[in-house]
């Protein structure tokens, strides 16, 4: 068999070299190319720690590049010979071929509207006329020849007769900002470049507020950034002479700023962050020249925003002495926190406001599903929402002057449908039913509570196919996140209908880390608790086992992101627990990610190796990259990233897989998987989301020891 080879360049010279060939168990053979390792030692507290594989973190390198060739052509050998993998992509992009529109919402005297008609690599923005024609606004897919360049923010000015909207190219979070007369369609000025983590707020018609960092030395994809800046770009000026507004000293310093002004154009809210989670706030009277920033929230122990104004009165959605939130007012002339006063008082579930059409609508998340209650603007209870069924609800927004809103819902078989609805009598209707060539109604999810390692019970949603039999035998997908406060809903995603037609089960945790319950579930499951995580997964696992759903040989784990970290943990403490393990775009090495981009305001959940020495251990203790042990028998893996990702930069993805692939003792394939022109995945075209789900199920299915898919008569794979 010819090998792979892969040109390693080091100080001038050029080494080819490969892995003794291995053959996996399902007969596809496995070359992995030879990753070089140049030793960096740290010292951290005492302790020396050796980076062999430091040199993957030069994403600009030609050696670093090569290495990346080399790894993929390898991957994409293997994945070319599974059989059906062809089948999976036929199928695939049949399901995801239908029309998908978003719900419409009106700018100056014009409606507008996102809509996919099915393939398309990115959505459309139409624009509906005053006599009811549509027509294209903005059509991302002609932006690059690829698809690869997408559409961020779309703000319009206050009489909705200019646009200003921010692009991705390949991926990236650098955006640039474009300026656009909604009527013509010109472009009215110079690009803004160098924008990053940014919303975009207009100021009446006369500019707009945006954020951004001083572009680093070096890479931009992987060089730090941690003092955001609040500017105010004024039409018809150059970006060099745009107004600093907030983040310019040292005391200013934040790692994440945000400029929004009320609906009214008489406050701008500025807040400030030094890490995800905790903001101090600050306003500034617009009505009144050179006013001053007035300090509303001081400190970073609560999260804090303006949901809504009246006048003087603002509307505060915080967690400060509440942890599942509840909405207070207070006076803008003394808005610190001791004047609050309860508006919509904390719960026993978890609250996400919205407003719109003059009331508030406070969504209420009971173990993970939506409740909605409407309130008007005196905090009376006008009526409990009635919702199609069980699952997630989003929407409820718009202007105050609004007649009628709109909502969303979904759950995990069903796909998003969006209701319009009556904000005084309550009413909804179907405003727009996809239709997709998949049948619901075969499929249904069940809700359970298992007990984790220390007793703590955990909600989980399971979803397969009607009639599935609990013999232990189904492939089934456990899908976690745990961390940073984000919730998992119920949410119908078209890839997973190819998987639950294969007889596949797909089951979500809502693990401690996330937002589900409050505060408290967060933060218990951040820093020196961060285990908790762990073992909230693991302990999802082995229900599904003992309840008979599947069984270890049928068992394949996944996450993304932070969920990428959760799927590298758990395979490298309990490889025997599955068959598959699939750690996308992860934050892998725990003891470097603080040093990466945006990676330092990550600390609130994970500290840092540099924080304490306690930290430090706690965090080797479970970094994926350094408990990969010489001799283990991990699960088939296929780590998969994208090298523009600039969030959670690939080097953690690369080091672990150069870990994988020098110490994996068992015959099952570790591979890595690394989309080009691609970022952590907002943006991704319609057709690199296509390619890299069948590439995951493909690999999953083969790998479980399947040689035809498993709605197909067929016979399994001899180990």
């Amino acid at each position: 068999m010819k090998k792979v080879l892969l040109p390693l360049i080091c100080a001038g010279t050029i080494f080819v070299s490969c892995k003794e060939e291995k053959q996996s168990k399902n007969n596809i053979s496995v070359n992995y190319p030879e990753t070089t390792k140049k030793p960096v030692v740290d010292e951290y507290f005492g302790t020396k720690v050796t980076d062999n594989y430091r040199w993957l973190e030069d994403d600009k390198s030609k050696e670093t590049e090569a290495w990346v060739k080399a790894e993929n052509e390898v991957t994409f050998d293997y994945l070319n010979k599974i059989p059906y993998r062809e089948q999976l992509n036929n199928r695939l992009s049949k399901l995801w071929n239908y029309e998908k529109i978003g719900a419409p919402f009106k700018e100056g005297n014009h409606e507008y509207f996102y809509k996919n008609d099915g393939l398309q690599n990115q959505y459309v923005v139409y624009k509906k006329t005053e006599d009811g024609k549509e027509e294209v606004f903005l059509d991302p897919n002609t932006f690059s020849e690829e698809g690869t360049t997408s559409l961020g923010n779309l703000s319009f000015s206050k009489n909705g007769k200019i646009v200003a909207y921010s692009i991705s190219e390949g991926g990236s979070d650098w955006r640039k900002v474009i300026i656009m007369d909604a009527e013509t369609k010109e472009v009215m000025e110079d690009t803004l470049v160098d924008v990053k983590f940014s919303g975009i707020s207009w100021k009446g018609n006369e500019g707009f507020y945006y954020s951004s960092y001083d572009k680093p030395k070096g890479s931009e994809l992987s060089a730090k950034t941690d003092q955001h800046k609040l500017y105010f770009h004024k039409l018809g000026t150059k970006q060099s002479e745009d107004q600093l507004i907030f983040g310019g000293t040292e005391e200013q310093k934040r790692r994440y700023v945000g400029g929004n002004v009320t609906e009214d154009d008489k406050y701008l809210i500025i807040t400030g962050a030094v890490s995800t989670s905790g903001n101090d706030m600050f306003i500034q009277d617009l009505s009144k020249e050179n006013a001053p920033l007035v300090e509303v929230v001081k400190g970073f122990d609560s999260d804090s925003y303006v949901i809504e104004n009246d006048g003087d009165k603002l509307f505060i959605v915080t967690n400060h002495n509440a942890p599942n939130q509840k909405i207070v007012t207070v006076d803008a002339k003394n808005p610190t926190i001791e004047n609050w006063v309860d508006f919509i008082p904390e719960t026993e579930n978890v609250v996400s406001p919205s407003t719109g059409a003059g009331y508030f609508f406070a969504e209420y998340m009971k173990d993970a599903v939506s409740q909605i209650k409407q309130y008007d603007y005196n905090g009376k209870l006008i009526r409990e929402v009635t919702l199609p069924g069980v699952g997630s609800v989003g929407g409820f927004g718009g202007k105050k002057e609004a007649k009628e809103l709109y909502f969303t819902f979904t759950n995990y078989i069903n796909p998003s449908t969006i209701y319009k609805f009556n904000p005084e009598d309550g009413t909804s209707e179907v405003y727009k039913k996809p239709e997709i060539d998949f049948n619901s109604d075969d499929f249904e999810s069940k809700q359970v509570f298992y007990t984790s390692k220390d007793g703590t019970k955990i909600p989980m949603i399971i979803t397969y196919k009607k009639g599935t039999e609990l013999n232990g035998k189904n492939p089934t997908i456990l899908y976690g996140y745990g961390g940073f406060n984000i919730s998992l809903t119920p949410s119908f995603k078209i890839a997973n209908t190819i998987w639950l037609e294969q007889g596949g089960i797909y089951a979500v945790p809502n693990l401690r880390g996330g937002g589900e319950y409050g505060k408290k579930w967060h933060d218990a499951g951040t820093q020196m608790k961060k285990q908790n995580v762990f073992d909230d997964f693991i302990a999802a696992a082995e229900y599904l086992i003992s309840e008979k759903y599947t069984s270890s040989d049928y068992l394949a784990i996944l996450g993304r992101s932070n969920g990428g970290l959760l799927v590298g943990a758990t395979m490298t403490q309990r490889p025997d627990l599955m068959k598959v393990a699939l750690p996308g775009v992860g934050v892998l090495d725990m003891l470097r990610y603080h040093t990466f981009t945006a990676g330092a305001g990550w600390a609130y959940d994970y500290g840092t190796s540099e924080q304490s020495e306690e930290m430090f251990d706690y965090l080797k203790g479970y970094s994926p990259v350094h408990n990969v042990k010489e001799g283990a028998k991990y699960p088939a893996t296929m780590v998969h990233t994208a090298d523009h990702d600039d969030r959670v930069v690939p080097a953690h993805s690369f080091k672990f897989i150069s870990e994988l692939q020098e110490k994996q003792a068992g015959e099952s394939p570790v591979l890595i998987r690394i989309e080009t022109n691609a970022g952590h995945g907002a943006g991704k075209p319609v057709a690199m989301q296509i390619s890299e789900y069948v590439d995951l199920f493909a690999f999953t299915l083969y790998n479980m020891g399947y040689n035809a898919l498993p709605n197909a008569p067929q016979t399994k794979i001899k180990s």
